[in-house]
């Protein structure tokens, strides 16, 4: 095995090629021509593979790009801008809380990424035009978005939701997503990019979680947004898909707020759990990461205007 590099060096100063020495007179022992052959024949494979690597695109490299995800600071969100940190990307990382954001950085940072912190609700216009420019100037572009932050908000009979309440459901999570689209399509546009959307079992598959009427109606919304969006962006080589979860373990819970959601409820019992495919167990954010770096991937270059349940078969059995 050390004429191997013997060879590759006599090969690239041009001396004799790995052939040249098969032939030579000197190449008298049968062993050290086996040797050279399987050298030869092992470069030829290399190169082959080589050659075959170069010219496959590696589609979920986002080196270059520059990504925003909202709600970054936590579940779904903190678990997509790792993977997209993991992948090259640059990733502006927005959150309504500053020190979510400004943690998630750090992770991202100390595992040899680049992340940039920004604050903002995503449901004030005037804050989601300013952050996003902010982000677009950070790098001088924006190729990716995930437009993932939310709230459960009230679940409650249709005569306790309060006006207020039912506004602050869909202000948050439809139109938060229209004024990130809005605000990031002009950036987007540039140079073509792609947009996930993170809406929900309910309201697209799910209408038996009685209660969670704004949440359904803002999740459906958001889904209907995705199809209208996708035939306009399209000729600017801009994809936008959504992404509609099942259960999984974040901590959204922490802004839902049940009332007298039981007297409305019919009685369903599930006595395996009612996620088939895990026997109950929810899902992880990092799965779903999974699944929203496809959809940003050129893997998916040909999809747009499309929902993807990702639920463990739940919606089907819930309905």
């Amino acid at each position: 095995m050390h004429l191997s590099p013997l060879i590759r060096w006599l090969a690239i100063e041009k001396i004799a090629s790995p052939q040249s020495i098969i032939n030579s007179r000197t190449a008298e022992n049968s062993a050290f021509v086996y040797v050279v052959r399987f050298f030869i024949s092992s470069v030829a494979v290399e190169n082959i593979l080589r050659q075959t690597l170069e010219s496959t695109p590696n589609c979920m490299n986002f080196h270059d790009k520059v990504a925003l995800v909202t709600g970054a600071g936590s579940g779904i969100g903190e678990a997509a801008a790792l993977a997209l940190a993991a992948g090259g990307a640059n990733v502006a990382a927005l959150d309504l809380l500053p020190e979510r954001a400004a943690a998630i950085v750090t992770q991202i940072e100390n595992a040899g990424g680049t992340a940039f912190a920004l604050s903002a609700n995503v449901a004030d216009a005037t804050q989601m035009a300013a952050a996003i420019q902010q982000a677009a100037e950070q790098w001088g572009r924006l190729d990716l978005v995930v437009a993932n932050a939310g709230i459960n908000g009230v679940w409650a009979p249709i005569e306790e939701i309060t006006p207020e309440e039912w506004d602050t459901t869909l202000n948050v999570n439809l139109k938060g997503t229209f004024l990130t689209v809005k605000y990031a399509a002009p950036y987007l546009k540039k140079a073509g990019g792609a947009i996930v959307v993170i809406a929900s079992v309910n309201g697209t598959r799910v209408f038996s979680n009685t209660g969670a009427t704004a949440y359904s109606c803002a999740k459906a919304g958001q889904v209907a947004f995705t199809k209208m969006m996708a035939p306009e962006l399209a000729p600017h080589r801009v994809r936008i898909n959504a992404i509609c979860p099942g259960s999984v373990v974040t901590n959204i819970r922490e802004n839902t707020h049940l009332r007298n959601v039981q007297s409305i409820r019919h009685p369903v019992t599930f006595p395996n759990g009612n996620i088939p495919l895990t026997g109950g167990e929810r899902g992880t954010p990092e799965q779903v990461a999974q699944l929203i770096t496809f959809l940003l991937s050129e893997h998916a270059s040909h999809i747009t205007g499309t929902e993807m349940w990702i639920d463990g078969a739940q919606s089907l059995v819930m309905g």
